[in-house]
């Protein structure tokens, strides 16, 4: 699931991304262009909500490409974001 809050006073939005704690099994990150790909940048940590997430502020308008990369080089989609084009899910904000 993929939470937004509405635009800062500064023109800034939270994105925060979560999945429940046990699917996958192991370590997942969210990955993407406003983070370069870097599989260690956002760690989805595991909260009390029996849920796991990370969080990202991005300008408002941005247009983010993004998958879930999990233990042993395992991607995977959000399902509730639509593909562009065959590739990877695009997250207007």
């Amino acid at each position: 699931m993929i939470k937004t809050t509405k635009p800062s006073g500064a023109g800034m939005v939270k994105i925060t991304f979560s999945l429940p704690t046990d699917e996958p099994a192991g370590a997942v990150s969210v990955v993407g262009d406003f983070n370069n790909w870097d599989p260690s940048a956002h760690p989805l940590r595991v909260r009390s909500n029996q849920t796991r997430s990370a969080s990202v502020t991005v300008p408002e308008g941005s247009r983010l490409r993004f998958r879930y990369l999990a233990e042993g080089g395992m991607w995977f989609d959000d399902e509730t974001i639509p593909a562009v084009g065959g590739g990877d899910p695009v997250l207007a904000v």
